[in-house]
């Protein structure tokens, strides 16, 4: 893939992106995951100046037994965080490294809900679906025997004002 492949990528992820669902698979042959439901709800965005954000929720959250997180019971707080996922820093595309002639988007974590994404970089391989579609996707292996998990995030644009 060449640079101006790669530009008309980078420019084709521009903008605000609503999540349609997030789907992992195994390679042990064990049915598909959806880690926060099939209902859950999620935003990504990528911006001109080369920063994005991805926010994903259960759907239907509970409300914290009181108005501040700062004295929520630790349970209120754990289940908030189990129930909620978040990161964003500075992203950039590039060729794939495992197809040739695909792009995939690196993702350079500066800050996150999981402490541990900090400074990592979360690679994600891009493909478009007609005008408006975008599914990210990522192969991760298990800890636990070398079997694999494939995440795929399905996005839908945003419409935009005025349209």
């Amino acid at each position: 893939m060449n640079t101006t492949d790669l530009t008309a990528v980078r420019d084709r992820l521009l903008g605000h992106w609503n999540l349609v669902n997030w789907r992992i698979s195994y390679s042990d042959g064990r049915p598909d995951a959806f880690p926060f439901g099939e209902d859950a709800l999620g935003v990504i965005l990528y911006t001109p100046q080369s920063w994005m954000s991805a926010s994903i929720a259960r759907s239907g959250r509970s409300a914290l037994s009181v108005s501040s997180m700062r004295g929520a019971s630790a349970e209120d707080q754990a289940s908030a965080f189990a129930s909620f996922f978040h990161y964003a820093g500075p992203f950039y595309v590039r060729a794939s490294s495992l197809a040739q002639s695909t792009a995939e988007v690196v993702h350079r974590v500066e800050m996150s809900l999981n402490p541990n994404f900090v400074g990592s970089e979360q690679v994600r391989q891009i493909q478009f679906f007609g005008a408006d579609g975008l599914e990210l996707s990522a192969v991760e292996m298990d800890t636990d025997g070398g079997k694999s998990r494939h995440h795929r995030l399905r996005w839908q644009r945003a419409l935009r004002a005025g349209t």
